[in-house]
């Protein structure tokens, strides 16, 4: 008959947990050394017994086995906690996109599109923000103008710097052109004249027709030679 199953417990005896002992690490070992040679692998076995004793088999050396397995663990703990980062950046990841998501779809009610399931609530907030946005911007355009015709006058005061002041104020248009009329005058080259002047250039134009001399014309224009002028206008006649 086979032997029964026995209880996998703490051997209460202590001769019979050393028999035990001794029995199983033998044969550990042994099931140790046959799998490095039947399956070309790299085994190694650590024991220590209740009272401190070490046992050990390496099938290609302890300290090697065990720095291979030091350079193990360390490339596991690695894989797990780069395992743990992109499984962490994933989530972030996602949360990223939901919120990509969430301000596209903001920003296309914003812009009048894509109102479709909008409740009155929800237009009435959309049309608050654009009003708050709307005079925000008008308050900046202003603020940017004032801003801009501030340089304007100080470069404009800088520039009067480098300028002396003037000792003469500069005249004005009327100083220089007091009326229309001699202004229109003044375009054409001609002088006004005064109007005795003006009767006597007519005069003038009147002797030249008649083809008498200027002496004789003045003459004729005394009143004491009025009838010598009648003659001498009927002897032109008689010519």
């Amino acid at each position: 008959m086979g032997r029964g199953k026995i209880e996998i417990k703490r051997i209460e005896n202590a001769n019979s947990r050393q028999v035990t002992f001794s029995k199983r690490r033998a044969g550990l070992l042994k099931k140790a050394q046959e799998l490095a040679i039947l399956c070309d692998a790299e085994v190694a076995v650590i024991i220590f017994s209740n009272t401190g004793k070490l046992f050990e088999f390496s099938s290609a050396g302890m300290r090697r086995t065990l720095s291979r397995y030091n350079k193990c663990l360390d490339s596991m703990e690695t894989s797990a906690v780069e395992y743990k980062a992109e499984k962490q950046e994933s989530k972030e990841l996602d949360v990223l996109k939901d919120e990509v998501a969430r301000l596209q779809m903001k920003q296309l009610r914003l812009l009048g599109k894509d109102l479709t399931g909008v409740g009155l609530k929800e237009l009435q907030h959309i049309e608050q923000q654009l009003s708050e946005g709307l005079l925000a911007v008008k308050e900046k355009k202003e603020q940017l103008l004032m801003d801009q015709l501030e340089q304007s006058r100080l470069k404009v005061e800088e520039l009067r710097g480098f300028f002396p002041p003037a000792e003469r104020p500069v005249p004005s248009y009327r100083e220089y052109y007091p009326t229309e009329r001699k202004n229109s005058r003044a375009n054409h080259g001609v002088v006004s004249p005064d109007p005795g002047c003006e009767i006597e250039k007519e005069d003038s134009d009147t002797t030249l027709q008649l083809g008498l001399s200027t002496e004789i014309y003045r003459k004729m224009k005394e009143p004491g030679r009025e009838t010598h002028s009648n003659d001498s206008g009927n002897q032109m006649d008689l010519l």
